[in-house]
């Protein structure tokens, strides 16, 4: 009796049922705004004060009624002057104030002037002509226009980068109580590798390899704010991985390895993951990257019951281990934190290439964005060329079976999209 195989589980499925399974990290940590970059909110942010406080001058200038300026040409006596951090008096009709940006707008004034646009009279420094239209409202800054009193200036999820720091700070946030960072556990498989530093280019033995997934994986752990714990490299057996794997479990959320998830003699982790705990996902429709697997591991019996460790498990080639982290492992931890995925669609770009012999998997060709406003192509796509990850800014998401020639239009994904 003839059997067929099954089919491969698509990307969005796979996905789907990875983040399923997920449950985030309820403990919480009190850390400085200083030092929250990249951290994970665990709630909203609330502002007890508007930004700015009080209308404010947005120039360098004279703060005026704009009643007293018509016809252009006007002439006002200059009463006082307000640099930023004070106050200043009420102006009456027919009075102007010397102003700098950010100095709050004086009780009666109702537009500044810039300074560019004032004549000083050298005999009578007190009086100003001016030489311009003037506008109600021109050049001011008004109380609550960044943020309104109350309201979220940052939600429960938000992953903290540069403005979202100054945008707390400016409401006086000095702390924020963000998600703990995940513990991951990061483990290469392989006799053939080698780090680099133990053995010099010229000695490298016939069949070694440099261990180059190792390094841009915690690279983009540590990016994706997670707390690494390098594993270095597993043997190729069975029990040296269920050691590796048991002992790991006990302290980290999330184990990520990379190859040995082929089905090879020598790819031991899918025996050591089901012998340990459960494998849900095993291999995707998905080009680079179909040797994919996601299942978990339980931890010890205790007293108090314990999530277990998830664990997934990239393909040994880079640029399949790059391009599955970004597609795969990054939302997974996105939601491990908490964290809510921006809405964000791909672009919609030209190609200037062809691609004539599509595959029945998804497929991510790495691309780059030209001086014509359309995409090139990196000339060779083996997922063992990691060159073209460096050459390119981004992937083009081919459906499974879809032609491609110049001038269509396909969707994009920046790089940056997955790194921010």
């Amino acid at each position: 009796m003839s059997s067929t195989a099954k089919p491969l589980m698509s990307l969005d499925d796979a996905l789907d049922t990875m983040l399923s399974h997920v449950q985030s990290l309820t403990s919480v940590e009190t850390v400085a705004t200083w030092d929250a970059d990249g951290r994970m909110l665990s709630e909203d942010v609330v502002s007890e004060l508007a930004v700015p406080a009080l209308d404010n001058s947005s120039m360098d200038g004279y703060a005026v009624r704009s009643s007293d300026v018509h016809p252009v040409g006007s002439s006002l006596r200059v009463t006082q002057r307000i640099p930023a951090g004070s106050h200043g008096q009420a102006l009456l009709p027919g009075e102007a104030a010397r102003i700098f940006t950010g100095a709050p707008i004086p009780p009666g004034a109702d537009a500044v002037v810039m300074q560019e646009h004032v004549s000083v009279d050298p005999a009578q420094p007190e009086i100003i002509t001016i030489n311009q239209t003037v506008s109600k409202g021109q050049w001011i800054r008004r109380a609550g226009e960044d943020v309104s009193l109350g309201t979220v200036i940052l939600p429960k999820g938000c992953r903290l980068q540069p403005a979202e720091l100054g945008l707390a700070a400016s409401i006086g946030r000095a702390e924020l109580a963000v998600v703990r960072k995940p513990r991951v556990a990061l483990l290469s498989t392989g006799d053939e590798l080698i780090m680099p530093g133990r053995v010099a280019p010229a000695d490298m033995k016939p069949g070694t390899i440099y261990n180059s997934n190792r390094f841009f994986l915690r690279a983009l752990l540590q990016r994706a704010g997670c707390e690494v714990t390098d594993l270095g490299i597993v043997p190729d057996q069975l029990q040296a991985t269920m050691d590796v794997l048991g002992q790991a479990s006990v302290e980290h959320d999330l184990i990520l390895s990379s190859g040995g998830v082929s089905v090879g003699e020598e790819d031991h982790v899918k025996p050591a993951v089901q012998a340990l705990g459960v494998l849900n996902v095993w291999q995707i429709a998905m080009k680079p990257g179909k040797p994919l697997a996601f299942g978990w591991i339980n931890k010890p019996s205790s007293v108090t019951p314990q999530p277990p460790c998830f664990f997934l498990g990239l393909p040994g080639n880079p640029v399949s281990s790059f391009v599955t982290y970004l597609c795969v492992v990054r939302p997974f931890l996105l939601a491990l934190q908490g964290g809510v995925e921006r809405d964000t669609a791909p672009y919609q770009l030209p190609i200037h290439f062809d691609w004539p012999r599509p595959d029945k998997r998804r497929e991510f060709l790495r691309v780059r964005r030209n001086g014509h406003g359309g995409l090139d192509l990196f000339p060779n796509q083996s997922s063992g060329v990691l060159t073209s990850a460096v050459w390119g800014d981004g992937l083009v998401d081919v459906a499974p079976g879809q032609v491609l020639c110049q001038g269509d239009l396909v969707p994009y994904w920046p790089f940056s999209h997955w790194l921010s």
